[in-house]
């Protein structure tokens, strides 16, 4: 029996992809036995045991390249304790199981046991969801044998091309192939957007919205996903601001579980939100018009670069962060060209990202 490790972590971005890739490798081969190894949290802890894949929780830790006294004392405690420990646990965990590939989505989560990878000899592949890599897949993209990217190898920075190939971002099936099941009630009657600021949710978003919520609403339905800080403000600041019969057509949720996730952006005529790779592999799958608002001070400006080159055949329209408004997004909302940007979103999905990963895993371990 072949035995895969998957690591990443930090985000439900690095951990979704991972669910839909396993979710394939299990309908090809039945024999192949899947775990994890990275930090727990909110994503780890609930999405994997659902999808059946054990779980090895370790500590780990990021370096944080801007300076302030907290961020300074948060890196010599990940630096002296939570890397070397999680490292030191990652490799017994490995030596002990004895894996055949290691296949990372990145994140910080995944540098322990990309370290203890090459020190036990173990192929590692990797996937890039974003233009511009972030630190820990740039250190494993030296080492692996594949790396799987959601952009063209063209755009994709840093990566050797020779190792490159493009399967688009993988994708839950129960986004792409929604049972129409409408576990998230809408009043109807009104277009719907969808906003949502990644698995964490988005301060800088939230704060827009609420603001501008009564207008909003005047116009649309909205399904928002604020994120554990913001639901008790959203429900607060939503009743205090807003009329009662508007009030209907506004609906928070901290999270969204797989199928209520499903149904919001199937249900949504336009979705709000981040311009993380994740995002975009997942609007475009199923066609979806999108405002995306970069987020201003991300790693190597990764999300601005996602966006532009999304929109570059007019799949979505890019609000930067100091443009971004409750009035200006209003307005883009009334007048952009959703049936353009939907086929745009479907000619740049590449719909079998899963299928092509999983292909590439098996035939590697035969």
């Amino acid at each position: 029996m072949s035995k895969i490790i998957f690591t990443g972590g930090g985000t439900g971005g690095h951990v979704f992809p991972i669910i839909a890739i396993a979710e394939s490798i299990r309908e090809k081969d039945s024999n192949v036995e899947m775990l994890y190894i990275g930090p727990r949290d909110f994503t780890t802890s609930v999405f994997l045991p659902r999808a059946k894949i054990r779980t090895n929780y370790i500590f780990s830790g990021k370096i944080r390249r801007y300076f302030s006294p907290k961020a300074f004392i948060s890196n010599i405690v990940d630096i002296f304790f939570n890397i070397p420990v999680g490292f030191i646990h990652s490799f017994l965990i490995m030596f002990f199981a004895m894996p055949d590939l290691i296949v990372s989505k990145g994140g910080y989560g995944s540098v322990p046991v990309i370290f203890s990878g090459l020190l036990l000899r173990v192929p590692i592949f990797i996937h890039e969801s974003d233009v511009a890599p972030g630190l820990s897949n740039k250190i494993s993209g030296r080492f692996a044998k594949r790396i799987f990217t959601s952009f063209s190898p063209e755009i994709t920075e840093y990566f050797v091309k020779s190792k490159m190939i493009q399967t688009g971002g993988p994708v839950r099936r129960s986004i792409i192939n929604w049972n129409k099941e409408d576990v998230l009630k809408l009043k109807g009657g009104k277009d719907v957007i969808f906003i949502i600021g990644g698995s964490q949710g988005s301060e800088k978003i939230n704060d827009v919205i609420f603001q501008f919520l009564g207008e909003l609403l005047k116009d649309f339905e909205i399904i928002h996903q604020t994120g554990m800080k913001d639901i008790n403000r959203a429900k607060n600041e939503s009743i205090a601001m807003v009329n009662k019969e508007l009030l209907e057509y506004y609906h928070p949720y901290f999270f969204l579980d797989e199928k209520e996730i499903a149904c919001a952006y199937n249900l949504a005529d336009v979705v709000v939100g981040r311009a993380g790779g994740g995002m975009i592999s997942e609007v475009s799958s199923i066609g979806k018009p999108s405002v995306l608002i970069p987020l201003n001070k991300s790693a190597q400006n990764h999300q601005a670069k996602n966006a532009y080159a999304y929109a570059k055949n007019g799949a979505c329209l890019v609000l930067e962060e100091p443009n971004f408004t409750g009035y200006f997004l209003l307005e883009k909302l009334k007048i952009i060209d959703r049936e353009k940007m939907s086929q745009a979103a479907k000619e740049f999905s590449l719909f079998d990202a899963s299928e092509k990963i999983s292909k590439e895993i098996i035939e590697y371990l035969k």
